[in-house]
């Protein structure tokens, strides 16, 4: 086994198109970074139409690939994939059953998505560098009930599906609009049947009585101020946090990932519960936790001697420019992260690397289209996207100089 052992992380891959005939400077560059680590990871956002067919479950923002893109994602260097995000279901199960089929024909490490629970739920495990590697991968939502994995019962049969960590979103109101809340509720005469008919295809989220109230898809909770927060399943949590144990004494250098779409108002803050829930993996033995989701960079923090990357937000984002929401250019903007861990998997360097998605000129259109694939870019605009990820790194207690356009993190 040698000393150390490097990941390489980037943001969420939302990949349409096959970009293997690119060949810019910019493009060759990232590949060069990929090639540098033992093991290269990304999230695979999204589902394959494949052998399997499947039916669009969704409006406007469905989306799905074909199997090529897989072989793009390994030719640019990429071996290990997370497979657990909001699109993974977006064909329903006979889209997970094709992306399943396609990623293992391939060999990608995978994990997150499953032909049952207990499938979806595993620990992905292979060997790499000479170490062995494990990959636990969750999906926190807001999703449906039914596009969660699920096994087999005696009236059931089994569903395949994406590995859950169930979030319930819950809306903090200080006494004064709580009881107006109640008083509305009552008022207009609505129920707990109400409740439990509005929440179909679901089952009817767990009202705490005295300190929350359901009004059709809405939990208010009683607090001392206004806010937004999850409820996390401990069940849920309790389950990813044996796989990842598990997997830890087993020998295997683990990487938890969370994909959530529960972001604070200000896409750049982290949410308290997603720290909770990235130091409780680690804590359960992950040597890093990587989430995605957010579509910007958030900060990186030290736990531990473990890294935590809140999110690395796009890498590869194949949107349109007539449906596209994602205009701002931090969406378009994030760091390729070279993490390298001793043999006892903790973190002993990590460099980071700025890209920008299309280049530096794409990034000057309107035209998504033209935004095809990452790009390091030269010093400059390298440094701006640093300084302002050394900036909300520092508030975390991370330590990133910068020099020559790429961050290294000081131990």
């Amino acid at each position: 086994m040698s000393n150390t052992f490097t990941l390489a992380v980037t943001g969420q891959s939302l990949i349409k198109h096959d970009i293997r005939d690119v060949g810019t400077p910019g493009f060759r560059g990232v590949q060069e970074v990929l090639r540098k680590a033992d093991l290269s990871f990304t999230n695979f956002e999204g589902t394959i139409l494949g052998n399997h067919g499947g039916w669009p479950l969704k409006g406007s923002f469905f989306g799905s690939s074909e199997p090529v893109v897989l072989d793009a994602l390994q030719a640019l260097g990429f071996q290990a994939v997370s497979l657990s995000n909001n699109h993974a279901f977006d064909l329903g199960p006979s889209g997970v059953l094709s992306t399943l089929e396609e990623v293992e024909k391939r060999g990608f490490l995978h994990a997150g998505v499953g032909r049952n629970h207990a499938e979806a739920a595993s620990a992905g495990i292979g060997s790499f560098g000479g170490r062995k590697v494990a990959l636990v991968a969750m999906d926190g939502g807001p999703g449906p009930d039914f596009m969660y994995a699920a096994d087999a019962t005696d009236s059931r049969p089994e569903r395949p599906g994406v590995n859950r960590l169930r979030l319930t979103q819950v809306i903090e109101v200080d006494d004064d609009a709580f009881e107006r809340l109640r008083t509305v509720r009552d008022k207009v005469g609505y129920t707990a049947m109400d409740l439990t008919n509005d929440s179909q295809p679901d089952d009817p989220p767990h009202i705490e009585l005295e300190a929350e109230i359901g009004i059709a898809r809405a939990i208010f909770r009683r607090s001392a101020k206004f806010g937004r927060n999850v409820k996390i399943d401990e069940r849920d949590m309790s389950r990813n946090l044996a796989a990842i144990a598990s997997a830890a004494e087993e020998g295997c250098l683990v990487v938890a990932y969370l994909h959530h779409h529960h972001w604070a108002s200000d896409w750049y803050r982290v949410p308290e519960w997603v720290s909770a829930v990235a130091k409780q993996c680690i804590d359960a033995g992950a040597a890093m936790f990587v989430s995605h989701g957010a579509p910007v960079l958030q900060p990186v923090e030290i736990y531990r001697r473990r890294p935590i990357l809140y999110s690395l937000g796009n890498f590869i984002f194949h949107v349109r420019s007539e449906k596209s929401l994602w205009t701002a250019p931090e969406v378009w903007e994030s760091v390729i992260g070279l993490c390298s861990f001793g043999v006892d998997g903790n973190i002993v360097g990590m460099t980071f690397h700025p890209v920008v998605i299309g280049g530096s000129e794409a990034s000057k259109s309107n035209i998504l289209e033209r935004r095809l694939v990452p790009e390091l870019v030269g010093e400059a605009n390298a440094d701006r996207i640093l300084h302002r990820f050394r900036q909300r790194s520092a508030e975390l207690g991370a330590d990133i100089e910068i020099s020559g356009g790429v961050g290294f993190l000081n131990l």
